[in-house]
């Protein structure tokens, strides 16, 4: 890739910038910035060197959402000039774009002098905007893309060990792939969130009425691995109450929301020991009274000097509920603003929006 550091002249030019502002709204206010404050040192850099920014990105499934709320959060958060910046519609209101019309790209393309793409959590999407305008353009990647990939190239380049492989969340189809890679490259794979409750199931234990994937993948074999880990005890949801069990003393009407104290004890051991942790998916049903323990673990890890990897949207959504003032980031934690893409480039090494600007 090359960086918007090798463009030679900005001066007056137009800057086609994609990023990915595709945060949660509620009531018609942005609940996290993240991704927003991502893209201001590339944006600012552009600036900087002369250059008028169209800024692209979507918003929801459709591209009905409208775009007003984050930029009413841009223009607080950033405090630039409105004068050199604007921003394109949602570019999910065109069907042309998720079915990457080269039409539709070359009516994009008319509109800038250069393209950089600062959105890795899309670059995993063969749309319009991603893979095939960066062709018509001379195109380049923003710091925000590179930092991603730098830092998650780190957990399949020659990573530290001892290393911790945390996966959690649900979406077992998408991260089976992820299991069977590290359990190789890491010291030890510890499985929670739904897709713990697939490997319970499969090991006997009764998981009452608790997400499991139905689909037939196997693990058995990978139960079978000595790296991998699994809880020791659960938060049970029982009627009304919440109550922390032992894995083999759930009920058939108990629904799993989270892991237990003793796994979070265990884990905080794990990474006490380990030199560096990649973690992926939050531990529990963190938007139904299970972020207990995944918050419990975020503080552990980032209380360490571990150098640690955190992807994954739902992750990071607990991250950024968690008071800045209570740990330190910098400079051993990195903080991925990929879902589906963190997990497609950590099983690939690469993205179609990547490979586009080569």
């Amino acid at each position: 890739m090359r960086s918007i550091e090798q463009i030679e002249n900005l001066e007056e030019k137009k800057v086609l910038l994609l990023v990915d502002f595709n945060v949660p709204i509620k009531g018609g206010e942005v609940e996290d910035d993240f991704r927003i404050r991502a893209s201001l040192h590339t944006i600012n850099f552009l600036l900087e060197k002369g250059a008028k920014i169209l800024l692209i990105t979507h918003l929801g499934k459709d591209g009905s959402a409208s775009l007003d709320p984050v930029i009413k959060r841009f223009w607080e958060i950033s405090k630039l000039g409105k004068d050199r910046i604007e921003f394109f519609e949602n570019i999910r209101k065109f069907p042309e774009e998720e079915k990457n019309d080269l039409e539709f790209a070359k009516k994009l393309s008319k509109m800038g002098d250069f393209y950089v793409n600062d959105a890795f959590s899309v670059s995993h999407r063969e749309h319009a905007s991603v893979v095939t305008l960066p062709k018509l353009l001379p195109s380049y990647a923003g710091f925000q893309l590179e930092k991603e990939v730098e830092n998650l190239s780190r957990a399949f380049h020659k990573p530290e060990h001892p290393f911790l492989f945390i996966l959690g969340g649900a979406k077992f189809s998408t991260k089976m792939p992820l299991i069977q890679k590290y359990l190789e490259l890491a010291d030890e794979v510890f499985i929670g969130g739904a897709l713990a409750n697939d490997f319970l199931k499969a090991k006997g234990y009764e998981i009452g009425k608790s997400l499991v994937d139905d689909t037939n993948y196997d693990i058995k074999k990978v139960l079978e691995n000595k790296k991998l880990i699994l809880p020791v005890d659960v938060v049970v949801k029982s009627g009304d109450k919440l109550i922390n069990k032992k894995i083999n003393e759930v009920g058939k009407d108990e629904i799993i929301l989270d892991i237990g104290n003793e796994t979070v004890k265990n884990l905080a051991l794990l990474v006490e020991k380990s030199k560096f942790i990649l973690w992926n998916g939050p531990l529990g049903k963190y938007e139904a009274d299970g972020a207990k323990s995944t918050k419990e673990v975020l503080k552990s890890v980032l209380n360490s000097n571990t150098q640690t990897i955190i992807g994954g949207g739902d992750l990071v959504s607990v991250f950024s509920s968690l008071d800045p003032r209570t740990y330190k980031l910098e400079p051993n934690v990195f903080v991925s603003t990929g879902g589906g893409a963190t997990l497609d480039f950590l099983a690939n090494g690469t993205l179609p929006g990547i490979k586009a600007l080569g």
